[in-house]
């Protein structure tokens, strides 16, 4: 029965992130406004992108192999994202 529900956790903690990516990029906008959703699923993707970099980032200075890996792909992953969230706002 552990491995069950253990399952069903890891799979709620996803769509808990999901959900609160939406949110936090503006889910209720389009819907107020009746504007296009484009942007909210473009901002989702960029927070989706930022936490690969920050998971990244966290297991160079948690783990005990492959840190210089792990800090590289970091970096670049978040400097990534900051990329897209300036060509997300036409500032590139």
């Amino acid at each position: 029965m552990q491995i069950g529900s253990n399952k069903i956790l890891a799979g709620a903690k996803y769509i808990y992130l999901a959900v609160f990516f939406a949110l936090l990029s503006g889910a209720f906008y389009p819907v107020i406004t009746h504007s296009a959703w484009d942007p909210v699923i473009v901002g989702t993707l960029i927070l989706f992108v930022g936490l690969a970099g920050a998971v990244s980032l966290y297991k160079a200075g948690s783990g005990e192999r492959h840190r210089k890996a792990y800090l590289i792909v970091g970096l670049a992953v978040m400097a990534l994202a900051l990329f897209l969230v300036y060509a997300a706002i036409g500032r590139v």
